[in-house]
């Protein structure tokens, strides 16, 4: 079952991902289809199909899985900069302002 996050994941996904062009192997690929299908009987053909089927799935999922990494690493990384730039306002206003910190043993 596929989360709410996954699912928008999956969105963006499909919104911002461009295939890549794949002319030469894509027709490499039907002409190493019509072959088999010349050469195989029925069920032959049908183990082939799903073979295809299977490694076509798999590819797709390591896309999209890659995507979902790659998206969530760099919302870290975003929070992270932003935590970073929280910490160095603070400093400066900090320093504008003349405050200092107070250790418990200064008191």
């Amino acid at each position: 079952m596929m989360t709410v996050e996954n699912k928008l994941l999956k969105e963006l996904y499909d919104y911002f991902y461009v295939r890549p062009e794949l002319d030469e192997q894509e027709n490499e690929v039907e002409e190493c289809h019509k072959a088999l299908i010349a050469a195989l009987e029925k069920p032959e053909r049908k183990l082939v199909l799903r073979i295809i089927d299977a490694q076509n799935y798999i590819t797709e999922q390591t896309s999209l899985d890659s995507f979902m990494a790659g998206f969530e690493l760099a919302w870290r990384l975003s929070i992270e900069l932003q935590n970073e730039e929280n910490e160095r306002s603070f400093s400066y206003r900090t320093r504008r302002t003349g405050a200092r910190c107070v250790w418990d043993d200064e008191i």
